[in-house]
């Protein structure tokens, strides 16, 4: 029992510690390197995912096309993507192959509810938006994208908390991160590290459910009153989950 409870006040006493906060490389700057890199990676699967999600939904087209981007990239392993990337464009291994192979794991939530949103619009808005002599661009800026935001922020949030949890993972090929705290506890052993080890696993656990949290209420806020009280009341489909399923 005490053997096990070891690790833990260990992970206290090394959280509580103000260097191991302010240092060069503490869990200030990790915290920072982490922050940066999840940004950056979900902002560029916005890029990516957003206007073809968008597009996709508003013809009615490429509902399997959604699918098989969503299985596939499901089917990679995240340290395999991260160590292959580096590889494939002879760019070394650092910051850029990380936000880019964490990128293509934030795309296929963010893909899925664009897609999801857009074809979610009442139809009904639709055909009158269509009869008043709109073009298909503006019924989709108009009419289909705001009705499908509450779904574009359900799939930011899935996304960015997916990617914050695997960016600890980026340290491994020297991508920084609240990662690197885990690898250096590895680096002294379990019996010197693994209070450090489990500190390192807390912070990252911490950090996904905290932006859980904050854009949880960032959806809600998003969604009208209207819309949350009829998806409640009639059991209407939730946003697509990374999978692409609603």
């Amino acid at each position: 029992m005490t053997a096990a409870a070891n690790p833990i006040g260990e992970a206290v006493v090394w959280i509580n510690d103000p260097l191991n906060w302010t240092n060069p490389g503490g869990m200030l700057d990790r915290l920072g390197e982490h922050l940066t890199i999840s940004a950056l990676a979900v902002a560029l699967g916005c890029l990516v995912a957003w206007p073809l999600g968008l597009w996709l939904g508003h013809t009615g087209r490429g509902g399997g096309l959604v699918v098989l981007v969503s299985n596939a990239t499901l089917a990679i392993p995240t340290l395999a993507l991260l160590t292959i990337l580096p590889v494939v464009f002879a760019s070394g291994f650092g910051r850029t192959p990380v936000v880019v192979a964490l990128a293509v794991f934030a795309v296929p939530p963010l893909l899925a509810n664009a897609y999801t949103g857009v074809r979610q619009a009442d139809p009904e808005a639709r055909d009158a938006a269509r009869g008043m002599g709109l073009s298909g661009g503006q019924v989709l800026r108009r009419v289909e994208l705001p009705l499908a935001v509450p779904y574009l922020a359900a799939g930011f949030r899935t996304a960015a908390v997916q990617v914050i949890a695997t960016a600890a993972l980026a340290s491994f090929v020297n991508g920084g991160g609240l990662g690197e705290i885990i690898r250096t506890g590895f680096g002294l052993g379990i019996a010197g590290g693994g209070g450090q080890i489990l500190a390192g696993g807390v912070l990252v656990a911490a950090l996904a459910l905290l932006a859980e949290v904050v854009l949880g209420g960032v959806e809600r806020l998003v969604t009208p009153r209207p819309l949350r009280r009829g998806r409640q009341r009639t059991g209407q489909p939730r946003p697509a989950d990374a999978t692409g399923r609603a």
